[in-house]
């Protein structure tokens, strides 16, 4: 009791309700129950050093503090977790008191980011503050929901704010830890582990739930899916990762509410889109959408990956190789711990979107590249929308999508521009899936992968053969020019399928910008037929040109 009335007089203590309306909230509060090691069985050895130090920190400043949520959950199933998360009964603006480097976050929810490290080796840890569970109907209510009540939100100062249908919009009001268990979503989710006690605090039997291997709500699974109707992707997610089960009761409602969905913000459905697909099971994840119904009519991306009425053809059978390759390789590369960049796993999704809108605009007669630009265009403001970040995604798309025909037209000169590329590593590794997927030849990915590994005496024994190459094709085929016949060759080869030949009669016809890269060795071929006198003068403004293409 001293120790509290001391944290009262010098602002420790608990934030009062931003709200007078705290009703008796609508689903059970449970019963703490404090579990020993002996019982949960985490191991230390599993745990985050940074999250400890943050822990420590909080408790010897006199407060309560908890690894939280998921984190705890997969340390009970023996998984290291990959973010660690906080909670405590310190205000935003204590925690960040305490720590050199921490940002408060957030509207809707108020956190703290606490920062350790530079670069890209730093971590962050989210630090969050124990929340009150209060009713809808105990909270202030706007009109409309998140994307039509913009305004009327920004006016209100209730911490606690839902929309017409029930979903919170603002939820920044303090309680104590057994409210803050109360008002998450699914019991394996809302245990709090000591890591300086080895202790795990359990209010709704998220223990025996995780080590059933079951998903279960806390309270009413209807209202609290219309609380976050992202809940419901959360689901899946957990099932698809977890290996879990459902909940009879979690599950029931799902179908009926899912048309909430389309309430919640296109970035934030996104987000959830991207956490589906790249934290190592994404095709468990399209599996379990798939038989929730829920692969059509949520994600735009994924309903251009997966098109209604698609068929069994070839093409249809060609698409689907793809897409599953693209997701088995995420899968792969994530279980390797390697890197994953969305830019490339959504360039495949949508590659045969790009492929068919392209197709149709130069039926009507667009040029080449402007109408591939259009076509990239049109996908992406139809699938991704205006979302953060969508500058450097959508650039980094376009040009994955961009080299792929430069690969199937491959010159003395425009080769070595191609491998200096930035991004070339993704272009060709989205190369060789079209090639893995039957889209291609393998031999020309196989090609690609030579010279890119090869040494530079291999280099320049393969840029000899495909000059002689391109030799014998030109005269052979008793016209053209070096650059276009392997494209005229592989555009008329029999065995080369709809995107291909698409793909190389395009390829053909396209000279700037698509393969802007050729112009340096263009000028510098110019300049050696010009006067000595002249070249230098040009050769510095060459220089400069080949820089900036």
């Amino acid at each position: 009791m001293i120790k509290k009335f001391i944290h009262r007089l010098l602002g420790r203590g608990e934030a009062a309700p931003a709200t007078a309306a705290a009703a008796v909230p609508a689903i059970p509060l449970g019963v703490r129950r404090e579990v020993e090691r002996e019982e949960h069985g985490i191991d230390p050895a599993l745990l985050d050093a940074n999250a400890v130090r943050v822990v420590r920190t909080l408790k010897e400043a006199g407060y309560e503090a908890y690894v939280v949520g998921g984190a705890v959950r997969d340390l009970i199933v023996g998984l290291r977790p990959k973010d660690f998360d906080v909670a405590t009964d310190a205000t935003p603006e204590q925690v960040k008191a305490l720590f050199r480097r921490a940002f408060i976050i957030g509207r809707r929810f108020r956190i703290v980011h606490v920062v350790f490290g530079r670069g890209r080796e730093h971590e962050t840890i989210e630090v969050s503050t124990f929340r009150a569970y209060l009713d809808a109907s105990a909270a202030e209510q706007v009109q409309g929901n998140e994307k039509t009540a913009k305004s009327e939100l920004a006016e209100r100062t209730s911490g606690h704010v839902v929309d017409a249908s029930g979903r919170v919009l603002r939820d920044n009001v303090w309680g104590p830890q057994i409210e803050d268990a109360a008002r998450r979503d699914f019991t394996i989710n809302a245990m709090y582990y000591d890591p300086l006690t080895q202790r795990v605090v359990d209010y709704h039997g998220g223990l025996a739930d995780a080590k059933a291997r079951l998903i279960r709500m806390i309270g009413d699974p209807e209202t609290r899916y219309r609380e976050d109707p992202v809940r419901i992707i959360r689901v899946v997610r957990f099932a698809a990762k977890l290996g879990f089960a459902l909940d009879a009761a979690t599950e029931a409602p799902i179908g009926r509410m899912s048309a909430l969905l389309a309430n919640v913000p296109a970035s934030r459905l996104f987000d959830e889109m991207i956490k589906l697909l790249q934290t190592g099971h994404a095709l468990a994840s399209i599996e379990q959408l798939k038989k929730r119904r829920l692969e059509r009519g949520v994600f735009p991306v994924l309903e251009a990956a997966f098109p209604s009425g698609m068929g069994a053809g070839a093409a249809a059978t060609a698409r689907e190789t793809f897409v599953r390759l693209a997701l088995e390789d995420t899968d792969r590369r994530v279980a390797e711990g390697r890197s994953v960049a969305p830019s490339f796993l959504l360039a495949c999704l949508l590659w045969h979107e790009v492929v068919q809108r392209w197709s149709a605009n130069r039926a009507r007669g667009d040029a080449p590249f402007p109408a591939l630009q259009q076509a990239v265009d049109a996908v992406f403001d139809a699938r991704i929308g205006d979302i953060s970040g969508r500058g450097k995604l959508a650039a980094d798309m376009r040009e994955i999508w961009l080299m792929q025909p430069r690969f199937e037209r491959r010159t003395v000169a425009s080769v070595p521009a191609l491998v200096g590329q930035p991004r070339f590593r993704a272009g060709y590794d989205f190369l060789r899936l079209r090639a893995d997927a039957g889209e291609l030849s393998a031999e020309l990915a196989d090609w690609w992968e030579d010279f890119h590994l090869g040494s530079d005496e291999d280099r320049e024994a393969m840029l000899r053969d495909l000059r002689a190459a391109s030799t014998t094709r030109v005269r052979r085929g008793g016209g053209g020019s070096e650059r276009d016949a392997p494209v005229a060759a592989a555009a008329a080869s029999p065995a080369a399928t709809p995107n291909e030949a698409a793909l190389g009669a395009a390829a053909a016809d396209v000279d700037l910008p698509l393969d802007a890269a050729d112009a340096p060795a263009r000028r510098r071929r110019r300049r050696r037929r010009r006067p000595k006198a002249a070249a230098g003068a040009d050769e510095v403004g060459g220089t400069g040109d080949a820089t900036s293409a």
